[in-house]
This record gives structure tokens, sequence and C-alpha cells, in this order.
């Protein structure tokens, strides 16, 4: 009779066992209520019933609890990762969990456009969304390498302008090493001078070599530069955008970065010179021009002799002069 006994409330132990195995497996695994994809973001720090109910106010899961349960009993309590989550609609709580654990995140990204000074570098740094901490103290002109940065939500400023800056110290190197022969430059310093300058002189990818090839040609002769944007610099050290042309009495005033003014290469950087515009500089065009103005169709034309180089300015004033009038 004993037997019998012990038998019946073995059986109905394991059915109850079992069912609610499959209860388990069920609630786990079965689609959860979102019905579009859902963004959250996890903050650092956040503890395993924190996330839990972060997931169901969001609409991820339905039930806390049961998201306690499972990462517990698969020992995956500490393995939560903090970072902003795509999750795709109807996507199971078990399949919410892994997704933390594996710490697939979504990924931002910052785009710096090359020429841009360390001042309008940090103004965008400052607006861009997803990036937490304080802006760092101004970077020396010319350290931060223009590039797209990735980052996950919550990733610090100053971590990314220190990514920027080794990307540059990286970039000069190679382009200090990959340089040609006889260049009258004394140091990758004065590479990324140059660099800057060019940057700022031209957006065209195939003139970047032969501006610097006449850059070159000046400095070989001793001659000014006479680069425009150092002596922009010169007036607004880098802080905005003039937004005008130059004043004759810009051009004439006595400034270490007037390349009107001064026969030499200004005493630091005018802007942040991406990589084409510092190979252009390692690698210069092989050139006799010694002059450049704009052309009117967004690039410049060059000029071996002076006399050449007044028609060249000329056609430009004409074509400046047309513009005003028709606007």
């Amino acid at each position: 009779m004993w037997k019998r006994l012990l038998a019946l409330v073995f059986v109905v132990a394991l059915a109850g066992a079992g069912g609610a195995y499959v209860w388990w497996q069920k609630a786990v695994s079965q689609p959860g209520p979102t019905i579009e994809q859902t963004r959250v973001l996890i903050k650092r720090g956040s503890g395993l019933l924190q996330i839990a109910w972060q997931l169901k106010r969001a609409g991820v899961i339905e039930h806390p609890r049961l998201f306690q349960l499972l990462a517990e009993w698969q020992e995956k309590t500490t393995a939560l990762k903090a970072g902003e989550f795509l999750f795709p609609a109807g996507i199971s709580l078990e399949a919410a969990l892994d997704q933390i654990v594996r710490g697939e995140v979504e990924i931002h990204t910052l785009t710096i456009p090359e020429g841009l000074t360390s001042h309008t570098i940090l103004e965008r740094l400052a607006a861009a969304e997803g990036l937490v901490g304080d802006v760092p103290e101004l970077p020396a002109e010319g350290s931060l390498l223009p590039s797209t940065y990735d980052f996950e939500w919550g990733a610090e400023r100053a971590a990314i302008v220190e990514r920027m800056r080794e990307a540059m110290d990286t970039a000069l190197a190679k382009a200090w090493e990959a340089r040609a022969e006889g260049l009258p430059l004394a140091n990758p310093a004065e590479m990324l001078i140059l660099a800057s300058i060019v940057e700022k002189e031209t957006g065209l990818s195939g003139e970047r070599a032969e501006v610097a090839g006449v850059f070159i040609n000046r400095l070989r002769r001793g001659m000014k530069l006479q680069s425009d944007p150092t002596t922009i610099y010169a007036v607004t050290r880098g802080k905005g955008v003039l937004g005008r042309g130059l004043k004759r009495s810009e051009l004439a005033k006595k400034d270490p970065y007037n390349t009107y003014h001064t026969a030499a290469l200004p005493p630091g950087p005018i802007a942040n010179p991406g990589e084409a515009a510092l190979m252009a500089v390692a690698q210069p065009a092989e050139t006799d021009a010694i002059f450049f103005v704009a052309d009117g169709t967004g690039g410049h034309a060059f000029a071996k002799t002076l006399a050449e180089h007044n028609r060249n300015v000329a056609r430009w004033r004409k074509i400046e002069r047309k513009r005003r009038a028709s606007q």
C-alpha cells in the first residue's frame, strides 16, 4: 500500500516538474510584447533588477522577475553590459538577456571634416549626442586628426579627443617617414604646419599635391607664402569664421601668422589637416608653378610667372564682379 502511494507521489512530482519546465521554456522563449524595434539605454552601474524593470517599462519584456530568475539561473548576473540597445520587435526574454550579455550595443559615429580648427572641433564634441563628460581644454592646433570616429552611447568626450590626438601622431609619423627627399622642412612639426595651410587652401583632392608643390617652391626660393588662410587665422586665431574678405590693413599687419608679411612658415598649424593633406606635403607634385588663384569652378589656376598669374587674377576678379552683379 505504502509503496503504491509513494510511487503515485513520485509520478505526480515528475509530472509537475515536467509541466513547470515546459512552462518555463515557453515563458522565456516565446515572442515578447514589442511590436516594433525598441531602443533602451542601460546606464553603467545598473543592477539586475533595475535592468529588468527598465526593460518592462520599455515594453521589451513582460515579467521582470522572470528575467531576474533566468539571469541568476544561467549565472549571468555579473555579465550584463551597459550601453544603448536596439531590441527587435517580438524579441523573447531569453534573447533580450543574451543580447545584453553579448554587449550588442548601437554604435554611433562622429565625423570631423578636414580643416576644422581645434576650437570648432571641441564645439562639435560638446554638441554631439551620446557623449558625456566635460569638454577638455583646447588641444594644440593641428593635434587632432579629422576622421569618422565610432563610439558607444556614454563615451567620454575626453577619450574621443585622445583618440584623435593619437591618430594624428600616427598619421604625421607615417607622412614624415614617406616624405620625398630634399623637402625644405626641418621636422614633422613643419610638415604639419604646411599641411594645415594646404588643407585650408583647397578642398579638391586632385589639387592638394600641386598646391603643396607651389608652397614648397616658394619656401625653397625664400618667398612669402602669401596664403589668405594664414592671415585669416591671424585675425580669428581659429575661433569662428571671418565671414568677409581680408582688409588691406590685415594683409599688412605684422603677425607671425600673416604670411603676406613674414617670409616663413607660421609658428604653428592653422587648422587640423587630414591624412591626404599630410601626404600631399610629404610627396608634393613636381611643378614649376609658384602662383595660384581661384578659377571660379571651385579649383585654382596655377602659374609659373607673375604675368601669367596676373592674367589669372584678372579673370577671377571678372568672375567675382559678375557674381556680385547677379546677386
